[in-house]
């Protein structure tokens, strides 16, 4: 059996998250719908980590394994069955040791956020009407450094081995009309970047001091918490691997 990777990008507006669930369309489903018309032997599909429902990702990677050679065609037949809401950039083969999800060693999101009434923004960013203050913002951002168990940002009975992640990267950017939340590590929890931001806000809009963050870190309960943040926000920017 050879191993290979695709990867993609989707916009997940239209779907229920990555993962295959009954009864909603994923964007998992919808790809192992096309392999199976092109990969005769095909099982499973592997992916890199699981997006909630209305997420985006510029950056996704999967791997399935097959006995069928894929030649350049198969990445065209691919793209032409996929909606146009969904693309494949490449395909190629890897190691058999190589696994979409367990190997991957940083992963990074992006949180979009506008701060004027614009309609067509709205599928991509969320729009807050009180103005941040990005100084604080990255002040609080800061105690996200490091070692952590994040058990207050995620959901609740997700059966992982652990809650704890080692956060890179944390800090907030101005961007045209708006502001945009980047954030690094090596894992993240189900639900814990849209829990993070809904957390930072009340620093920013100066209801709470940055030192709030690490009180709620200590406390390892999540409706100590903000609120989880609006989904059409959140993009899978960036996946690593060791090589």
């Amino acid at each position: 059996m050879k191993r290979y990777f695709l990867k993609l990008a989707y916009d997940g507006s239209n779907y229920s998250g990555w993962q295959i669930q009954p009864k909603v369309t994923t964007v998992q489903g919808t790809l192992e719908a096309a392999l199976k018309i092109l990969v005769k032997d095909f099982r499973a599909l592997i992916g890199c980590g699981r997006t909630d429902t209305g997420v985006h990702a510029k950056e996704y990677f999967a791997h399935f394994d097959t006995e069928l050679p894929l030649n350049e065609e198969f990445l065209y037949k691919l793209n032409a069955i996929l909606p146009l809401d969904i693309s494949v950039y490449e395909c190629y083969e890897v190691d058999k040791q190589r696994h979409a999800r367990f190997t991957a060693g940083y992963r990074e999101y992006q949180y979009f956020m506008h701060f004027k009434k614009i309609p067509f923004k709205n599928a991509y960013s969320v729009y807050h009407v009180k103005q941040l203050d990005i100084d604080r913002l990255n002040e609080g951002s800061k105690h996200l450094l490091g070692k952590h168990d994040f058990t207050s940002f995620s959901k609740s009975n997700t059966q992982v081995k652990t809650n704890i992640c080692r956060v890179q990267k944390a800090v907030w950017e101005p961007i045209d009309e708006g502001i945009v939340f980047t954030i690094g590590a090596n894992r993240f929890l189900r639900n814990m970047v849209r829990a993070i931001v809904g957390t930072l806000l009340p620093i920013g809009e100066g209801l709470e001091s940055p030192e709030y963050i690490l009180k709620v870190i200590e406390k390892k309960d999540r409706s100590s918490a903000g609120k989880s943040a609006h989904p059409q926000g959140l993009f899978l920017n960036r996946i690593i691997y060791p090589d």
